[in-house]
């Protein structure tokens, strides 16, 4: 049977507005509009107090003070600032460090703000994992004997959902004085975190919990104080490290989602879990050969990352027209390259490009995975092999 609108298996990718948040924004659209920096007068102080509210249920997801919280448009922002802000205030200060650590597997902007640094004398170095798609800590450990600025590890990986040791990896990295900044956009929500055990830096996105694309944040410890330079010039709002006019509804749309988040979140993995388990049995029973790409265990409850043992990835998701899921594939110009992420766990070209990311959520039903199970099945018996890279 044909659904009545595709179904989505891409919650790595975003997730869809809770209706919940949607109530608890429309408000701050409409009934109040009102600049939450024009403190003078009653809209702007109430729009003011909106966002306090918001940001302290976003600190209280991560175990933060509501005043470490900088409201930015996003992870991408908020990584951004991270990593060249720390770079920036280096170089202000004369802090001779200048490694800069990351992991081949981090997200584009990560690596990319990383590698950016190479220009103003900074030393990037971005590490490999081992086949499970983990880093080796004695490896991290060799690297930080040089002097090094700061180091950036994301929590759960965008594409494969593998979960890093984070306490393990923020020990060796203050062990040896370093900053530690924390993509955890994909965890924040799935898995506990708690920025006690030595974060400086963290970033997060309202999107990934089901609340509005647009506005992220950035954990910026306290104390001891982590030193991030501002990007950019304006208003010096957000303790002077992102200027800017706040959204509002954004901000208390991203609040709402962080609290439903913090009370849901282990009734969410539960089922989550139970329909992934359900589809990789559905599924490795019709095609014993199909392969579940990085560690078994150490992965978020809504991700399967799979390499099938035949057939194009591309061709098969276009034979599943009803079914919305993705290769985790970066687009550079008019070609689509195999997953980097999935190279640098050794994966080959070949299996790369074999491989398909399926992403559950708190809106996906059993109806939707037992008809994920049927295309895709259905769709690898049709689909011919690619070309061996």
């Amino acid at each position: 049977m044909t659904p009545n609108r595709p179904i989505f298996l891409d919650n790595q990718s975003t997730t869809p507005l809770d209706p919940r948040v949607w109530e608890a924004m429309v408000p701050w659209f409409i009934g109040n509009f009102a600049n939450p920096h024009s403190a003078e007068h009653a809209m702007g102080r109430a729009a003011e107090a909106a966002v306090d509210s918001a940001r302290t249920d976003i600190a209280a997801l991560i175990g933060a003070e509501p005043r470490e919280i900088v409201l930015t448009s996003g992870a991408t922002e908020s990584n951004n600032l991270a990593i060249k802000g720390a770079a920036c205030h280096a170089l202000r200060v004369g802090d001779s460090r200048r490694r800069v650590i990351t992991l081949s597997t981090e997200h584009k902007c990560v690596l990319e703000s990383v590698r950016d640094l190479a220009a103003d004398g900074f030393e990037p170095i971005i590490l490999p994992v081992q086949p499970s798609g983990l880093l080796d800590l004695t490896l991290l450990a060799d690297a930080l004997t040089t002097p090094t600025l700061l180091v950036s590890v994301m929590a759960v990986n965008n594409e494969t959902g593998l979960i890093q040791d984070l306490p393990a990896i923020t020990a060796v990295v203050k062990q040896a004085g370093a900053l530690m900044h924390c993509d955890a956009a994909q965890a924040v929500g799935k898995i506990p975190l708690d920025v006690s055990c030595g974060i400086d830096l963290l970033s997060l996105t309202a999107h990934k919990i089901y609340g509005p694309k647009g506005v992220g944040a950035l954990y910026v410890r306290r104390r001891p104080r982590a030193r991030i330079a501002p990007l950019f010039s304006g208003g010096n709002q957000e303790r002077g490290l992102r200027s800017g006019t706040l959204a509002p509804p954004l901000v208390v749309g991203f609040g709402t989602a962080a609290r439903l988040a913090a009370t849901e979140r282990e009734a969410d993995a539960q089922r989550i879990g139970e329909l992934r388990a359900a589809l990789w049995q559905q599924m490795h029973t019709a095609l014993p050969d199909l392969v579940l790409n990085g560690d078994s265990v150490q992965r978020i409850a809504g991700n399967l990352n799979l390499s099938f043992p035949t057939g194009a990835a591309q061709q098969m998701m276009r034979d599943c027209p009803d079914l919305c899921v993705s290769t985790g594939s970066a687009c550079s110009s008019a070609d689509i390259e195999p997953s980097y992420v999935l190279r640098a766990m050794g994966l080959s070209d070949a299996q790369a490009r074999r491989s398909l990311r399926i992403g559950i959520g708190r809106f996906t039903s059993r109806a939707d995975i037992d008809f994920a199970a049927r295309a895709l099945i259905a769709a690898h018996h049709r689909t011919p092999s690619p070309l061996q890279a």
